[in-house]
C-alpha cells in the first residue's frame, strides 16, 4: 500500500475475528514502533503483548467502555519509561515519544491487513496491578490486534455513512504560514 493509503484506511476496529495474528505481523508492527524516533533517542517505550484470553478479559472488564476489548485475540498496551526520557521547555516527551511510536505501530497494523485502535480510556491502576507493571512506568495506551470482522447489510451502510460524518477541519483551520 501506498502511505497516504495506509492512513485513509486506518479506522477504529471493535469487533475481530477468531483468526490468530500472525507472529510474523506481531513482529512486523513491533519492528517499526521500534524505529520510531524519539528525544535524544532515548526509547522509552515498553510494548506489553497479550494474546492469553484469560487476561484480555480481565483486561476488558477493567472499563465498562471497552467491554468489547474481549473479542481481540491479542491487546497490545504501550507503556514509557519516564525516567528514560527527556524533558524540555517543561515538556515531558515520554508521552510524545511513545504514541509516536505506537502510531507507527497501528500504522503498520493497517499495512498488512490488521485492524487497531487506540484506548485511552482506562483505569491505569487497574491495569498496573493486573500485568503487575512498576510503579514508576506510565501506561500510555492500548490496542487490540487482529482481523477485523466484516461488516453486513445494514451496519455496513451506516458505519460508512457515519464514517464520511466525520467532520475533519480544513488544512486551511489547522495550518498557518509565517505566523499564527
Amino acid at each position: 500500500m501506498e502511505f497516504i493509503d495506509v492512513i485513509h484506511a486506518r479506522t477504529s476496529i471493535r469487533d475481530y475475528s477468531e483468526k490468530s495474528v500472525e507472529e510474523e505481523k506481531i513482529d512486523y508492527v513491533l519492528e517499526c514502533a521500534w524505529l520510531a524516533p524519539s528525544g535524544i533517542n532515548k526509547q522509552c517505550w515498553r510494548f506489553i503483548i497479550i494474546k492469553n484470553k484469560e487476561i484480555i478479559a480481565q483486561i476488558a472488564k477493567t472499563s465498562v467502555i471497552n467491554r468489547w476489548l474481549k473479542t481481540a485475540p491479542v491487546v497490545i498496551v504501550c507503556c514509557a519509561d519516564p525516567t528514560v526520557s527527556m524533558t524540555n521547555n517543561s515538556i515531558d516527551y515520554y508521552t510524545l515519544d511513545s504514541s509516536i511510536a505506537f502510531e507507527h505501530l497501528i500504522l503498520a497494523a493497517t499495512d498488512v491487513g490488521l485492524g487497531t485502535c487506540w484506548v485511552a480510556g482506562f483505569s491505569e491502576d487497574k491495569l498496573k496491578k493486573l500485568l503487575e507493571i512498576p510503579r514508576r512506568i506510565r501506561i500510555i495506551a492500548l490496542t487490540p490486534l487482529g482481523y477485523p470482522v466484516a461488516q453486513k447489510g445494514v451496519v455496513k451502510q451506516i458505519s460508512k455513512t457515519l464514517i464520511r460524518a466525520k467532520k475533519r477541519k480544513t488544512l486551511k483551520e489547522i495550518v498557518h504560514y509565517e505566523h499564527w
